[in-house]
């Protein structure tokens, strides 16, 4: 079980980065996405909405304090993972990660992720010691995570299926 813990969501102001963050957890394996910070239903039901049209079990809930997430996930025996600059890198220690049979609670910050966060992690893993985004520090850690085979997921349960094709866009509609 792999899910994500998105900080301290602001509404208004996150929006669109929180909606990639839930999109691309759904899209790259994880199961479950945590918002917490203010409330946006809309973010919720969006999500519902995708999973509903292109199928998955994926699931996104709203919890208002981080810390107790936290806390809850580290009794429960998961692996506290913190997406961010400052840690390790993530193609050094993804296999032994990847590999320990853990259920995972992936990180990943909003405004300013404080030390407790830092601290609670068995993990703090960085895809680039640069700037970046946390929408692409979580595509590249669930890809190594999942060894790739992300890529190739198709839900035999949605309502909507996107065939390849390099001239023009081929959607199959189920009824």
């Amino acid at each position: 079980m792999i899910t994500v813990l998105r900080l301290d969501h602001r509404l208004g102001r996150d929006t669109r980065i929180t909606t990639h963050v839930c999109l691309t957890a759904r899209a790259f394996g994880a199961d479950k996405v945590i918002l917490s910070g203010e409330r946006d239903k809309h973010i919720i039901e969006s999500a519902e909405k995708v999973v509903e049209n292109w199928g998955g079990d994926f699931q996104v809930e709203y919890r208002k304090a981080y810390m107790p997430v936290v806390k809850e996930h580290i009794k429960m025996g998961y692996e506290i993972i913190h997406l961010t600059m400052y840690g390790k890198h993530v193609e050094d220690v993804v296999p032994e990660i990847r590999d320990n049979g853990k259920d995972k609670l992936i990180i990943v910050g909003g405004s300013r992720v404080p030390t407790e966060i830092y601290e609670a992690a068995d993990w703090n893993l960085s895809v680039t010691n640069q700037p970046h985004s946390e929408v692409a520090a979580l595509a590249i850690c669930l890809h190594y995570m999942m060894d790739g085979d992300e890529l190739n997921t198709i839900y035999d349960d949605g309502k909507m299926q996107i065939i390849p094709n390099n001239e023009h866009k081929e959607v199959i509609k189920k009824e």
